[in-house]
């Protein structure tokens, strides 16, 4: 897979998710103490915890997937700093001190939220500083 698909793949799912957190009954109501942004707060898919600025951060991530597909350099960029950015959610929703699991109460990353945010990480960091698109190997 070119490294061009993978960002608009990620783009298109990113919007997709965003756009489940838009649509009642998708998702399950829920509640948590440590989050304050209590709008659209649920589990998407009965899973995932998340909220109205969760879906905005997916629906930023999904148009910068779409708008970054149209080149390798932009989506070698997009590649690494969603993979930086998902990372750095994974630890921060480990850590329940001080709300950070939440963003400071903000956006939920605790729970299921931890494992997909490692998954995403991962494929995003291989895309972005392991593959190679092949004009870039023949060079």
């Amino acid at each position: 897979m070119s490294i061009r698909t993978f960002a608009l793949i990620f783009g298109i799912v990113f919007l997709m998710i965003a756009a489940s957190g838009f649509i009642p009954g998708v998702a399950t109501p829920h509640d948590h103490p440590d989050v304050t942004v209590k709008q659209g707060l649920n589990l998407a898919l009965g899973l995932f915890p998340a909220n109205i600025l969760h879906d905005l951060v997916h629906l930023l991530f999904g148009l910068w997937g779409l708008a970054a597909s149209r080149s390798v350099r932009a989506s070698r960029g997009y590649a690494k700093g969603t993979s930086i950015i998902y990372a750095t959610f994974v630890i921060m929703g480990l850590i329940p001190a001080a709300k950070i699991w939440t963003t400071f109460g903000l956006v939920p990353l605790y729970g299921n939220d931890v494992w997909l945010h490692a998954i995403l990480a991962a494929v995003a960091g291989y895309f972005g500083f392991v593959h190679r698109e092949r004009d870039e190997v023949r060079r």
